[in-house]
């Protein structure tokens, strides 16, 4: 068995992971049917295509092609070898694996897990000193001035690196840390001294955990005249800024269930604003939203409130922002705070009901953002400026999927500058057409039309003895008798070379007693492009009570296949003896047998 983990325990930590459920904590699910529909997690996409049966505990994406049960989803998206899929999952269904399960296979080096080890015990010992200690007695009252309630500084696991020489150095050495690895780990830093030191202290420490909770590096902020103000972790293989979002593993139930995520800069601002009773708040890590992650918040949601700082700096951030995340389809909204002023410091003003209502629920929309944002670079007085203002604006207005919202900014234009509503309507027009053709409906490619083109070509690209065996193979997949009696009488001929190593996977299945069930047949694959097909199968509409006549058709239809090519294999063995023995009447006449044979197949293919 893989990694030694007994099958009963498998099954059950399998039972008791709803895919729904799982899948759900990474993509955003609506339901259609009987099937949920979501944006791929595996490729880019703004209509959704990848697809969750909840009866058949399976996923398969329409676009790229990847299935597969909430075992192998969860090694796809979190790139986890086998052992770690089922390990994370047990700790999903607060189960624990049996203690002489071993772990044969790891994706992180040795290096890596050392410092996940060094993150955790610090980001107690941190936590500890803080709260605890007379050490720590600094950090906590600064943090208790900035208003953060014991709760706070709890929830997120506040701390305080003292400002010693060697403490943290000594703590994980006799924690059985190797000094210069945790240097490469970057909690400690050498000297020209070649000492050891603690990286962050005398800063108030902030844990940076990845989205399944476990802390991948520390942001320290100074209480003193230290610089930087704020000091990250380095990069390395567990703390990657770009992919991260700082709060995403508390914030996202919230998220999931209210369908909106807010961008703040800041870990500040993030925790003033739960503070403020704003819990699905996430934050950057001290750089620009990267694509990467403005993907990661699309999976989970429609809409995203951009609440950077007021000032010229996070203005033109705020921009950025918004181009990037309206790039990869998100509904784009943008808090407006006063000038000079960031989340925390109106909190702190202002107080968390005026921050909720007149900030946060009164965002601008994202078109409102935009046109106060160029209207900066213009001076309207000038008639020049007005003019490439307007076109400005028109530009962004042309971009815009709905035709009710264009109407509206159209018609705000045109009242401001006393212009016709028709002859902005047909600049808009003309953008369009350069923009995105004639087409002007971006529900075309909707998860329905991506499921219809998919069959549609797939039937229509495969010859008969191809879909017959797919349709066989379905029936197999949901029907253990079934597939006895194709097993008894047709084998693992078949004719297509990927469905033989199917057909001989599953006959293996049932013979070790397993009852029908596609989620757990795709462990026993090893490749997942095999994986994909038998999810594409396990889709396919079967009919209950299906006759024997009807499977003896297909297994007629596959047979007939293998028994053309092999007569047309023997007529050209028959043929080139007839040319080496100077026969050509012989030859031309095989020939024209041969013709009829392939004219033959291609008319029962259509």
């Amino acid at each position: 068995m893989p990694y030694q983990i007994p099958e009963e325990t498998i099954e059950q930590i399998r039972r008791s992971n709803d895919i729904v459920d799982i899948v759900g904590e990474y993509v955003q699910l609506k339901k259609q049917g009987r099937n949920y529909f979501g944006l791929c997690p595996f490729h880019s996409e703004k209509s959704p295509s990848f697809s969750v049966t909840q009866d058949k505990q399976i996923f398969h994406c329409f676009g790229c092609g990847k299935g597969g049960n909430v075992v192998t989803f969860v090694m796809e998206v979190e790139g986890f070898s086998f052992y770690q899929a089922i390990q994370f999952l047990a700790e999903k269904s607060g189960q624990e694996l049996p203690d002489s399960v071993s772990n044969e296979e790891d994706n992180l080096t040795k290096d890596s897990h050392d410092s996940l080890k060094a993150y955790e015990w610090l980001t107690k010992l941190y936590h500890h000193l803080l709260r605890h200690t007379k050490e720590g007695k600094e950090g906590l009252s600064y943090l208790k001035e900035r208003g953060f309630t014991d709760e706070i500084i709890d929830t997120f696991q506040l701390g305080f690196a003292p400002n010693t020489k060697d403490f943290i150095a000594q703590f994980l050495e006799k924690k059985g840390f190797h000094k210069q690895n945790m240097v490469k780990a970057g909690v400690l830093t050498i000297n020209d001294q070649n000492e050891f030191l603690d990286r962050f202290r005398g800063r108030v420490i902030f844990p940076i955990r990845n989205h399944i909770g476990k802390s991948v590096g520390f942001g320290g902020r100074t209480i003193s005249d230290q610089k930087p103000k704020y000091l990250n972790s380095p990069e390395s293989e567990l703390f990657q800024k770009g992919k991260l979002l700082y709060n995403f593993d508390l914030a996202r139930s919230t998220i999931r269930k209210e369908e909106i995520a807010v961008l703040f800069e800041g870990y500040v601002d993030v925790i003033s604003a739960y503070k403020a009773g704003v819990l699905n708040g996430v934050a950057t890590l001290g750089t620009s939203i990267t694509d990467s992650q403005a993907k990661l918040l699309r999976r989970y949601v429609d809409t995203v409130i951009i609440c950077y700082d007021a000032d010229n700096a996070g203005i033109n951030a705020t921009y950025k922002a918004a181009k990037l995340l309206k790039k990869v389809g998100c509904n784009v909204k943008v808090a407006q705070l006063p000038i000079g002023y960031d989340p925390d410091e109106y909190i702190s003003s202002y107080g968390a009901d005026r921050f909720k209502n007149e900030v946060i629920q009164a965002s601008d929309t994202y078109m409102k953002f935009m046109m106060k944002y160029l209207r900066k670079d213009y001076n309207l007085n000038l008639e020049g400026d007005r003019i490439q203002y307007v076109e400005h604006v028109i530009d962004e207005i042309a971009l815009m999927e709905r035709p009710i919202e264009r109407e509206h900014y159209l018609r705000e234009l045109a009242n401001e500058f006393e212009l016709s509503i028709e002859t902005l309507t047909q600049e808009i027009q003309s953008r369009r057409q350069k923009i995105v053709g004639k087409q002007d409906n971006p529900k075309q490619n909707s998860h329905t039309k991506v499921i219809k083109d998919f069959r549609q070509s797939t039937k229509k690209l495969m010859p008969a003895y191809h879909n017959a065996e797919r349709q066989l193979l379905a029936y197999m997949i949901h029907d253990g008798s079934i597939a006895d009696k194709v097993k008894d009488e047709l084998g693992a001929s078949f004719n297509i070379d990927e469905h033989k190593v199917i057909v001989t996977h599953l006959y293996a299945f049932y013979e070790e007693g397993n009852d029908p069930n596609v989620s757990h047949f795709i462990e026993t694959l090893h490749q997942t492009t095999v994986q994909g097909t038998v999810v594409q199968l396990a889709m396919i509409p079967v009919q209950q009570d299906i006759s024997d006549k009807e499977i003896n058709d297909y297994i007629r239809i596959i047979l007939s296949e293998q028994s053309d090519h092999a007569k047309i294999r023997s007529l050209r063995a028959e043929q080139k003896l007839a040319e080496q023995q100077n026969d050509p009447v012989k030859a031309a006449q095989i020939g024209m047998e041969i013709l009829e044979i392939q004219k033959r197949i291609k008319n029962s293919n259509h």
